[in-house]
């Protein structure tokens, strides 16, 4: 049985951003093709050889497809390259866009028994974010790791890392709707219109006591840097 895709990274199963440098011993450990990775390249020739066997290897560190050829470590091209006889520099010929690719991307999916992120799942994600970790941690760089994280041990492959950002946005800004609105809920409509009263916008001629601005529409105009002086002036 296969282990975890991202089993031979150490510490690094949640980082998004593959290690550029790699020491010889580390190349060996991770990057080495077995037999069963041999086996699957038999049918293929060229760069898609040489691009297979990158597609699989990297995704086996990161769980993921990387995002463009220049993502995959120079060290470890040149490393599988020689591996199954291919100039290294075939890896820049290697179509992106094209059948192979989509085809070979299928092929690793199933050998690590990963599914494609759908749009379905993502909007699950976002509501899981939403529910259960925006209440504790509002940091989107966080957030974005946690989707990560969930969608390797969900065996989804997770979205591209734009998407990811966006997904965690979308998560954050869930949450806060629906916390400002739960709390509103819960004031007297007295509060509310109090409320309402302190932070409504004025011409000028409202407001405050002595017919100027109010405290709230000057502090939305500009709040100032924090500090003791500004403080003290309130």
């Amino acid at each position: 049985m296969l282990a975890s895709p991202w089993s031979r990274c150490g510490d690094r199963g949640e980082e998004w951003g593959v290690r550029r440098e790699w020491e010889p011993e580390d190349l060996i450990e991770v990057w080495t093709l077995l037999e069963e990775d041999q086996e699957r390249l038999r049918n293929k020739s060229g760069a898609n050889r040489l691009g297979f066997a990158l597609l699989l290897k990297f995704f086996e560190v990161e769980a993921r497809f990387p995002e463009d050829a220049a993502e995959v470590p120079a060290a470890a091209v040149s490393y599988v390259a020689q591996q199954v006889r291919v100039p290294a520099e075939e890896w820049g010929a290697y179509d992106w866009s094209g059948r192979a690719i989509k085809r070979h991307r299928m092929e690793v999916r199933v050998v690590f028994g990963f599914r494609e992120c759908t749009q379905e799942d993502q909007v699950q994600l976002a509501q899981w974010l939403a529910a259960e970790l925006c209440p504790v941690e509002l940091n989107r760089d966080r957030l974005a790791e946690a989707v990560v994280a969930r969608c390797r041990n969900d065996r989804l492959e997770p979205p591209a890392p734009a998407k990811v950002t966006r997904l965690a946005a979308s998560a954050v800004n869930a949450f806060e709707e629906g916390f400002c609105a739960t709390t509103v809920e819960r004031l007297s409509a007295a509060s509310r219109s109090r409320l309402d009263d302190l932070v409504a916008d004025d011409d000028g001629d409202e407001g405050s006591a002595g017919g100027g601005r109010t405290f709230f529409t000057e502090l939305k105009a500009d709040p100032g840097a924090l500090g003791l002086d500004s403080l003290l002036t309130r």
